[in-house]
């Protein structure tokens, strides 16, 4: 393109040579967004100019429609030039990397393996000098690429990059939707757009220029190429076409104007997924030409509509190839793909079937066949999504309806397998029109439910769930039967739709004998009946022989059990192994939902610091991967978190709109998590009175908020707000309910909670026998606890008048307390142990 393009854009390049000169220092990101021929290419061409007169190492891809099928294409581009030091990478990362790019073979790397790999290599080069990605047409990465791109823009602060791309408007995406810095990139000025016609228009009249400036709306790409299609006639009805479409058109007409071996050319360029001569040539042969030469393409280059290099030709903008398949039939089309299936060789084999699967129209099972026999060389690289598009297109060239359904449910497991819930339900749409088997509805079923944002309670969903796990134990897939009945479980878990649902789950679940060491069984049994079954589960996870478990998804199962039936220092201990599993694999997608109940857990726990952590890389690894889910569902977490630490206002402000939310739509395990969050806030801002009356309502069966599980962790917040305020009386019935709640389940977390209220809701003559009873517990792992009994039992010997006893509690609490950053805790003991200080007598020899 001209540098015509960059008049008016003396802005633009000031913003880039800002963005680049920042990476000296710091890590920038940039998305330029715009129109098709608005000028980012010119403006990203610029940018590499700067960067390289900066001595910045420049790396950089360009996205093609036609190459998106390539698995991880993009991202050679982007490390080609940094191949050869591979080998500074870490044994792990290495493989992973050189497997995914088809170097090695090697174990199958997870996408953000991959990605970690990716980024620890131009991290490597980074520390050699400023180092600069330059990203064109981002939306035409292929989606492994695109994921992994974005997820390094994500951490290119950190890394001290510098990461500027280029997308079109309109095209939603993960790097357009991700939030980064955008400079929308408009028209041209008045001035600029006369410049750019006085160098086109040549020989059109001032009303045909007037016209051409007019719908041109300052595109640069417009007005170079708007005059020169003039001679066609400009547009006449009321409603002329998009620019985009008019400039397609202009394009086609300069194509119609070629040589037919010239058209022929083109055709190949535009549905091929190469840029290299040889291989066109070789096409052309096969589509009819006889010895077809470099020359043929010449017209072309004239015509302005390629660009050619030694060995490779490039269409001039995105919208000549469209120009070229405009003008082009169905029939055409597919015979070009057929011709560079022809002109492959054996060792482009994946290609080679690609093209071959585009060539046809209607049903061929071999060449189905083919394309479904290339999945597992995807899945081998980590290219997941590349072997989702082959199994669809597989699925549409398939004859038998049935298995037509069985490769549409296979694509959508793999997409859901790797969070890509747009792709699952695009798929399962196209799955409803076909034959499926029993087994394959059940699929169908339980993809539905994962990919279900509604959780308010449906018993008439839990029955359909509890069915087809039925139907798939019985058609011999009890790991399908196991996935839909956890699905159930978490279903009831969230909102409890009664307790025929939770019997029926279990009912089920009883009836699987034949899985019961499948860590899904003990997981869903748990989370759908954790007061009634969690004896049972307590037996399972101690026959389970867990420290032998390695299996880092089989951890989070165990977790997820242990969490449920309230044993939070065994889940923790299980989650945090699972955590430091899927680290080291670079599973990254799985981090937020083990970091989400890390954040519940080190909250009962009193750490935190960590529960911070989590909380925000809960945060950062969701948006990183795709699953801002995990985010929004952690605010009311994350409100009582900091509440807890003294930040009342803000947490009130932070979980005003989840926590109508849950209301609105009566989801009583968030209602629950509402009430601990505004209780604890209130009873922070010196208001036990208003907190009891919130806090006690998580324990009323006819309340929208009643979860008998959930409740468990808030009942010493609600004993404490209730002696506070003088409301023991009815602290103490709902505690009664409770204790008879312990005597069914084991969960350790009501255990802890039970210790406390007991002590500080006895009558004065009682109550140190029950503190007496609480430290006689092991509270090593529950410090945040161990502390408050402390607290108040010192708060009982001051009153006492035993001072000297009240001090050996009550300065550890406080040391507690300022530790795990308990504001108002830490208050009170200070002023407890002042009172309780200030009433020793003096010490022998000293004056009082």
């Amino acid at each position: 393109m001209s540098n015509d393009v960059l008049l008016g854009r003396g802005q633009h390049l000031a913003t880039l040579a800002s963005v680049i000169a920042a990476g000296r220092e710091r890590g920038e990101v940039l998305l330029l967004a715009g129109e098709p021929g608005i000028g980012k290419s010119a403006l990203l061409a610029a940018a590499r100019a700067i960067a390289r007169d900066a001595r910045f190492t420049v790396l950089a891809a360009v996205g093609a429609e036609n190459e998106m099928h390539l698995p991880f294409g993009g991202l050679h581009q982007v490390l080609a030039p940094l191949i050869g030091s591979l080998t500074d990478l870490p044994p792990v990362q290495r493989d992973a990397l050189a497997t995914a790019l088809g170097l090695s073979d090697g174990p199958t790397p997870d996408l953000f393996l991959i990605a970690e790999a990716a980024l620890a290599l131009l991290v490597t080069h980074r520390s050699r000098g400023p180092l600069v990605l330059l990203l064109d047409d981002v939306q035409w990465l292929d989606p492994q690429s695109h994921q992994i791109l974005t997820f390094i823009a994500h951490r290119s602060p950190a890394a001290q990059l510098v990461v500027v791309g280029a997308t079109r408007t309109g095209h939603p995406g993960l790097f357009a939707d991700a939030g980064f810095p955008r400079l929308p990139i408009l028209g041209v000025d008045d001035e600029a757009a006369e410049q750019i016609l006085r160098a086109s228009a040549y020989g059109l009249s001032p009303s045909a220029v007037r016209r051409i400036r007019h719908e041109a709306l300052g595109n640069p790409l417009a007005l170079q190429e708007l005059p020169r299609a003039w001679g066609d006639g400009p547009p006449t009805d009321e409603h002329p076409p998009a620019l985009s479409a008019r400039l397609e058109h202009a394009f086609a007409g300069r194509v119609a104007g070629l040589p037919p071996a010239t058209r022929d050319a083109l055709l190949l360029a535009a549905v091929g997924s190469s840029n290299d001569t040889r291989e066109l040539l070789a096409a052309l042969s096969a589509f009819g030409t006889v010895e077809p030469t470099h020359p043929v393409l010449q017209p072309a280059l004239l015509a302005g509509l390629i660009t050619a290099g030694p060995s490779s030709i490039e269409f001039r903008h995105p919208l000549v190839r469209s120009g070229v398949l405009q003008r082009e039939t169905p029939a055409r089309r597919h015979a070009a793909h057929h011709a560079l299936a022809d002109a492959l060789t054996v060792t482009d084999g994946y290609r080679r079937t690609w093209h071959r699967a585009w060539s046809i129209v209607g049903p061929d099972d071999a060449v189905a066949d083919e394309l479904a026999a290339t999945v597992p060389d995807s899945l081998s690289r980590g290219a997941v999504m590349s072997a989702v598009s082959s199994l669809e297109r597989a699925a549409q060239l398939t004859s038998s309806s049935t298995r037509r359904g069985r490769r549409l449910l296979q694509a959508a497991a793999h997409a859901f397998g790797v969070g890509r819930a747009d792709a699952v339900a695009r798929i399962l749409r196209e799955a409803s029109d076909v034959d499926l088997s029993e087994v394959d509805r059940a699929r169908v079923v339980w993809l539905s439910e994962a990919l279900n944002g509604d959780v308010s309670a449906d018993s008439a969903l839990v029955r359909r769930l509890c069915d087809s796990a039925r139907h798939a134990d019985r058609n011999g897939d009890a790991g399908l039967a196991l996935s839909l009945l956890l699905s159930a479980a978490l279903r009831v878990w969230w909102a409890d739709s009664g307790v025929e649902d939770r019997t029926r789950i279990v009912g089920v679940l009883d009836r699987l004998t034949h899985a019961v060491r499948d860590p899904r069984h003990v997981a869903a049994v748990a989370v759908a009946e954790p007061v009634l079954r969690g004896a049972d589960v307590a037996g399972c996870l101690r026959s389970a022989a867990l420290d032998s478990v390695t299996d880092a998804d089989a951890l989070r199962m165990y977790g997820m059990a242990a969490y449920g039936i309230g044993d939070l220092v065994l889940a923790t201990d299980l989650l945090d192994r699972a955590e430091q599993s899927f680290r080291a694999k670079g599973r990254l997608g799985l981090l937020p939902v083990v970091l989400a109940l890390q954040l519940h857990i080190r909250l009962e726990l009193g750490d935190w610091s960590g529960a911070v952590s989590a909380g925000q890389e809960v945060d950062a690894v969701s948006v990183e991967t795709g699953q801002a889910l995990f985010a929004h569902n952690n605010v009311l977490v994350e409100a009582r978190g900091m509440a807890l630490r003294g930040q009342w206002q803000a947490a009130l402000e932070l979980m005003r709109d989840a926590e109508a939310e849950a209301v609105r739509s009566q989801v009583n395990d968030r209602i629950c998590l509402g009430y601990q969050a505004r209780g604890t806030a209130l009873l922070s801002a010196g208001r036990p009175a208003a907190a009891f009356a919130c806090l006690k309502r998580q324990y009323d069966p006819t309340d929208a908020g009643y979860h008998l599980r959930e409740s468990f962790g808030g009942f010493s917040l609600t004993a404490e707000a209730a002696v506070d305020c003088g409301r023991t009386s009815e602290a103490r019935r709902i505690m009664e309910v409770l204790e008879t709640v312990a005597v069914v389940t084991p969960a350790p977390l009501l255990r802890v909670n039970l210790l406390y209220a007991r002590a500080v809701l006895a009558e004065t003559h009682d109550a140190e026998g029950h503190y007496r009873a609480a430290f006689r517990h092991d509270l090593g792992r529950w410090p945040w606890l161990r502390a408050r009994i402390e607290l108040e039992y010192g708060r009982w010997l001051v009153a006492a008048g035993r001072h000297h006893d009240a001090v050996t509690h009550l300065a550890p609490a406080r040391r507690a307390f300022d530790r795990i950053g308990a504001a108002r805790w830490s208050v009170r003991a200070a002023q407890a142990l002042s009172s309780a200080q200030g009433s020793l007598p003096p010490e022998p020899g000293r004056r009082p």
